[in-house]
């Protein structure tokens, strides 16, 4: 279980679930959760991740390819153990949280989740802390947004005086990672997204928190966010 949280966690749900239709034609025969980012899937670099920082049981909400998906994790290995949650019929994000919260094995116990397609890296003892002192519902992992534009730099007479590409804006996005409480289950749609409906009630009531990630973080929703991840990840040496 992570260490130097307040409160710990021991169990997290991968979503793993969606047809990554943009990704094609690397998603015709393999979910989107195994595309290879320098030499490993995605869900690999998860899984590692999640082990290290002390989580025992992940469960992998899926559908799309699951027979692919079940393979590949009955001939890997990892420190920890892995349950495959297979909808019967595409529920969207929010029924596919909750329908894989059936799965969980810590009954009454606060748990993790993360979207099957972002890599990242953040300290998850500290995104729990931050939870914890909140005393929220839940809390989401927030990503700086990043441009993939070029941005002018003017004057006061609107002249450009230079340009600087792709900047870091202020503002944050969801980066696909939460902390729950165990209620949350019964407030996620059986169909459709909790970032429509859970998530604006737990909002209203001051139940929703936010935690900035200060690591590295990427969603990988292109062919295009692929090849820069994977050369991102060789950098950093992971």
């Amino acid at each position: 279980m992570i260490h130097g949280a307040k409160s710990q966690v021991r169990q997290a749900i991968v979503l793993a679930g969606g047809q990554g239709t943009r990704m094609r034609p690397l998603t015709e025969d393999s979910p989107k959760a195994l595309i290879p980012i320098a030499g490993k899937a995605i869900l690999d670099w998860q899984l590692e991740w999640l082990a290290a920082s002390g989580i025992e049981r992940v469960v992998i909400s899926c559908g799309y390819l699951a027979e692919v998906l079940d393979k590949h994790v009955r001939e890997g290995s990892w420190p920890l153990e892995i349950e495959l949650a297979v909808e019967p019929e595409a529920l969207g994000r929010g029924g596919g949280l909750r329908f894989a919260a059936g799965r969980l094995p810590f009954e009454g116990e606060r748990w993790l989740a993360f979207n099957g397609d972002v890599l990242t890296r953040f300290s998850l003892a500290d995104f729990i802390d931050r939870h914890h002192e909140a005393e929220a519902t839940a809390t989401i992992a927030l990503a700086q947004y990043t441009t993939s534009w070029g941005i002018a730099h003017l004057d006061d007479a609107d002249r450009i005086r230079g340009f600087v590409q792709s900047p870091a804006l202020p503002y944050w996005i969801n980066g696909g990672g939460y902390v729950f409480e165990p209620e949350i289950v019964e407030l996620l749609p059986e169909r459709g997204d909790h970032e429509d409906t859970t998530f604006p009630r737990l909002a209203v009531d001051g139940r929703l928190a936010g935690f900035k990630i200060d690591g590295y973080w990427r969603g990988v929703d292109t062919v295009k966010d692929v090849k820069e991840a994977s050369e991102e990840v060789a950098r950093m040496g992971w």
